[in-house]
């Protein structure tokens, strides 16, 4: 059978999924689990995985434990540490991809240029890069951890060596003998930084911000802790209920009074300073904001690597490339021949958002902030998003929201799909909702006066959610209608 797309037509299915991590598969599996078989997972990558998939750097590693970063309705007895690694994360992805039989529902290699929603036939026009599809529900699973943000540095292009972004990780590169540059101190940055140290000639950090890294708590799972999670499933529920409100308990700190955060602070201290002993080096790795402010870094290695003879930190602004050298505002050139860029991502500010286009033809970048429960957006009709504005965490497991997104998504699904008409998140409704958050996240530790990736060129903060899970959870658990058009 030849597909309609390779025939220069849309294929028609009821529901299109942007997107194959973790948010995008968790769909697939709730709209199974609720009957529904008519739809497409489109994923531009030739596997899925997401995030997982794509970031392979050494030392690449998930900093909420494993027991939490998994779904709840596929848990995993055999994680072979507390903490999993990518190539796990990876693995359980897979895993999970083909025990719930989604494989059907993919369509790999298929790159979304544009996805609009069309009044006339009630539908969602897609273009991807392998042919063009029409929805009657558009699920956005894309992700904020996936469009590398490159710094815009004079020279870059006349730069003679390797450069390679953390999330673009060229396996054929070799540490041994290099004098490579990781520009950037964040979550990427301080795995890659200890993994390739040993090996390195030189290594020379690039930091504009020192991060709070804290210690790790990763450990081997035992080989009983094992066994009695595949015999009695209910003492790994236990587990993950422990954490779970352990790391709830971390929300406190974040959103209802930072000043307890300051505990946590001299613990820091004591860990950056019983590996660092250069009083010079110990002011460069203390940062002068909140603890929280910024990402949290767990990391047992970090600060011994940077201690080490072949490793150099620089805290002058990168100001030029050149051919064989970087050069910083004090005039300095730090010869180099790889850099790392270990600079993020574009996250309220996805490429992907200005591909899609609501009913009035606004672009989802410019109604980001709009978005209502991070699921939902004015304008755009049958439209939800995951991982959308607000969603993200600084205190637990994404994949905590997430699920509750799938909750609210699977009962809004149910309440309209019968209704034969297009429904829309009330204008108001949403501007009340934002309005509340706006209000709220300036008191947090995010609103303390720091620059993070959390905000956005007009300094909102559309990333992260002030509150505790348990709240976003009630509040997704009904898609009230009253809250919508529909019709």
């Amino acid at each position: 059978m030849v597909a309609a797309s390779q025939l220069g037509q849309s294929e028609q299915v009821t529901f299109l999924i942007i997107g194959a991590g973790f948010s995008g598969l968790g769909a697939a599996i709730r709209l199974k689990q609720a009957g529904y078989t008519d739809m497409i997972i489109l994923e531009r990558a030739g596997d899925v995985g997401g995030t997982w998939r794509d970031n392979t750097y050494p030392g690449c590693r998930c900093d909420v434990q494993s027991n939490l970063y998994s779904y709840s309705f596929a848990p995993k007895a055999d994680w072979s540490e507390s903490f999993p690694s990518q190539p796990e994360l990876w693995a359980y992805l897979r895993s999970v991809t083909s025990k719930h039989g989604l494989r059907r529902f993919l369509r790999f290699g298929h790159e979304v240029t544009a996805a609009g929603w069309e009044a006339a036939s009630g539908r969602w026009r897609v273009t991807t890069t392998a042919g063009s599809f029409t929805a009657r529900y558009l699920i956005a699973a894309v992700g904020a951890l996936v469009e590398p943000s490159l710094p815009d540095i004079p020279g870059i292009e006349s730069f003679a060596g390797t450069i390679m972004h953390s999330a673009r990780w060229d396996h054929g590169w070799q540490a041994a003998g290099r004098q490579v540059a990781v520009v950037g101190t964040g979550a990427s940055a301080i795995q890659i930084v200890p993994s390739i140290q040993p090996d390195a000639r030189h290594l020379t950090v690039f930091q504009r911000t020192a991060p709070f890294v804290v210690p790790h708590t990763n450990h081997r799972v035992k080989p009983q802790v094992k066994a009695l999670y595949r015999v009695m499933p209910a003492s790994q529920r236990a587990s993950r209920i422990a954490i779970y409100w352990m790391r709830e308990l971390l929300a406190l700190g974040f959103v209802k009074n930072p000043k307890i955060l300051k505990r946590a602070e001299l613990a820091w201290r004591k860990h950056m300073e019983s590996a660092i002993a250069d009083p010079v080096m110990r002011a460069q790795l203390t940062p002068t904001y909140d603890l929280g402010c910024k990402r949290v870094l767990p990391s047992n290695e970090y600060y011994p690597a940077i201690a080490r003879d072949n490793v150099s930190l620089v805290t002058e602004k990168i100001i030029e490339f050149r051919p064989d050298a970087l050069v910083t505002a004090d005039g300095a050139a730090h010869p180099v021949d790889t850099v790392i860029l270990a600079t993020g991502f574009h996250v309220a500010d996805n490429p992907t958002f200005g591909k899609i286009t609501g009913k009035s033809g606004e672009t989802l970048a410019s109604a980001f902030g709009a978005t209502y429960l991070g699921t939902v957006v004015p304008g755009f009709p049958n439209y939800f998003q995951l991982t959308g504005a607000n969603t993200g965490l600084g205190h637990s497991s994404m994949l905590l929201m997430i699920e509750s997104q799938l909750n609210f998504i699977a009962d809004g699904i149910a309440k309209t799909l019968g209704a034969g008409a297009p429904f829309e998140v009330r204008p108001e409704v949403s501007a009340g909702y934002n309005a509340e958050l706006q209000r709220k996240l300036p008191k947090t530790v995010w609103g303390s006066g720091c620059s993070s990736w959390y905000l956005d060129s007009e300094g909102r903060n559309l990333t992260l959610w002030p509150g505790f899970t348990f709240d976003f959870r009630r509040r997704t658990r009904e898609f009230r209608t009253g809250d919508f058009t529909i019709g």
